[in-house]
């Protein structure tokens, strides 16, 4: 198949699924059916673009033939690919989870179109190959996050959908803020171009593109949740029901992080002696303050929420350290919390189904009522902590040994600290909700009726496929370790991409661009 064509097909086949939806208005069968197809077309095209990828390293594209960097270019590389091809996962595992845990309402009022949507936006994000258009994107998401936060329109969703609402609206200020001055330097949004040009010697520009970089990393570290930006999260996320929380958890704080690591190793490179250790202290920070608040909670969802933010700052620490094996750290732990996070979200799921109830405080004897589900979260849960040999703790490992080598020893310490906590508010959740005997004050008709096993196999289903990818990413790490090590590298050898993206502008093409760039700006 065509590169070219490979490129635009993950946005095509959710935005396509998303009109078919629509069409389908109210027919929520038909539409879980258009879903479940769209779902394995969309990981099938993302897993052609990672073969196209590992043979060509760096594939690139331009719509409608405009010439680099004039033009809207698409851009793939191991980073990007590697975070679709964990977002399908994650996806196609939620998609089955709401089959059968969300109720017929939403699923007929708009679940599956935007779901679809988000994936398009997704794909947005992660291909796009400019700045302007990959805030179009995060846009897109914003929509696609409001409309799921608020599907439903209980109180606790709305209220939680406001404050989700308001800060990125404002992250969605600071970001276009930063664009404008970026291309009031430079006249240009094109990633690569923009990575040649920070790079020239003797800059003329540094302190404004220190302005720049700033409001980005405000915008971004709100839509991330970094320190101190991170409030909004927890108040959001526990609302919604879980086939909306494992989806937004999972895969959009993720998609902050992707931008983030991509502009600070493409484009704001310039005063990396103060950008890095304040990204270490943000961290430490947002590592910490995210794991306390978690073990200080009494409710299932909102200690997996508090652990999002701790998470996000392992993802950061990468970065922070800008060491090959420390970024192939935190690629490969983004791969790994987004199935993790995703299947504990869908494990309290099912827990809260059988239970109605988040409150660890009436939960209790899951263990012997349901062993394989005790089972599923167990590995999970020890994965999250970073229990060897388990997919979190090569992504830690990675993390601490780059590090070290380094030199940062206290951001390892911290993040060596956080990881005991981890397994501490892990070990909670396990007493409280499957260990422990049942509280006397429970009325039997708490519990559901029982239900067929063909639909308790299905609601198990999403959550062992998931396990099964953590597992596999553990006990046969060593080639996602690679890719991961792969994708670092390009991320600090900016010439492969640069060299790709710009290489297709055909001289002649260029300044006939230039000259109708020029004419449109000055008439």
């Amino acid at each position: 198949m065509h590169p070219d064509l490979l490129l635009v097909l993950p946005l095509l086949i959710p935005l396509y699924g998303t009109l078919l939806c629509l069409f389908l208005w109210q027919r929520e069968v038909w539409q879980s059916i258009m879903t479940g197809v769209v779902q394995l077309l969309w990981l099938g095209s993302v897993l052609l673009l990672l073969r196209e990828v590992l043979s060509a390293h760096v594939v690139s594209t331009q719509i409608g033939n405009w010439p680099a960097p004039f033009g809207i270019t698409l851009v793939a590389d191991m980073f990007s690919v590697l975070m679709l091809v964990a977002a399908a996962v994650a996806s196609l595992a939620v998609y089955l989870y709401a089959l059968q845990g969300l109720d017929l309402t939403r699923q007929r009022f708009g679940y599956f179109p935007l779901l679809l949507l988000l994936q398009m936006g997704i794909s947005g994000v992660c291909l796009t190959g400019d700045l302007f258009n990959m805030f179009v994107w995060f846009e897109v998401l914003l929509i696609c996050c409001f409309a799921l936060l608020s599907l439903g329109g209980s109180k606790s969703q709305l209220e939680g959908t406001l404050k989700y609402v308001t800060i990125n609206f404002l992250a969605s200020g600071l970001l276009l803020s930063g664009i404008g001055v970026v291309y009031s330097l430079y006249g240009s949004l094109n990633l690569a171009e923009l990575a040649v040009l920070v790079r020239e010697p003797h800059h003329p520009n540094l302190p404004l593109l220190s302005m720049a970089s700033v409001f980005f990393l405000v915008g971004f570290g709100i839509k991330s949740a970094i320190f101190p930006l991170f409030f909004w999260l927890p108040a959001s996320y526990h609302a919604p029901p879980i086939a909306i929380s494992a989806l937004i958890a999972g895969l959009v704080t993720k998609v902050g992080i992707y931008a983030f690591i991509r502009l600070f190793t493409l484009v704001f490179v310039s005063d990396s002696g103060i950008t890095l250790p304040l990204l270490a202290g943000l961290s430490a920070l947002t590592m910490l303050v995210g794991v306390i608040g978690a073990a200080a909670q009494t409710d299932f969802k909102k200690i997996l929420s508090f652990h999002i933010i701790s998470q996000i700052g392992y993802m950061l620490m990468g970065l922070a350290i800008f060491t090959p094996l420390a970024l192939a750290g935190s690629i490969f732990f983004i791969l790994h919390n987004i199935l993790v996070k995703t299947n504990l979200f869908l494990v309290s799921g099912l827990v809260a189904q059988r239970y109605r109830t988040f409150s660890l405080k009436k939960l209790g004897g899951v263990y012997l009522l349901q062993p394989v589900l005790a089972l599923l979260f167990l590995l999970t849960a020890l994965s999250l902590a970073g229990t060897p040999p388990l997919s979190g703790f090569w992504g830690k490992l990675m993390l601490a040994k780059g590090g070290l080598e380094a030199g940062n020893y206290i951001l390892v310490t911290v993040s060596l600290g956080v990881s005991l906590i981890t397994l501490f508010s892990m070990t909670k959740i396990w007493n409280e909700v499957f260990w422990k005997p049942r509280p006397r004050t429970d009325r039997p008709d708490t519990i559901l009726p029982p239900v067929s096993k063909l639909r308790r196999r299905m609601a198990y289903l999403p959550v062992v496929f998931l396990l099964a990818c953590i597992l596999g990413m553990g006990i046969f790490a060593s080639p996602i370790v690679r890719f991961s090590e792969r994708a670092a590298d390009g991320l600090l050898q900016v010439q492969p991409y640069t060299d790709t993206v710009l290489a297709k502008s055909k001289p002649e093409q260029v300044e006939e661009s230039k000259q109708i760039h020029e004419t449109a700006l000055h008439p």
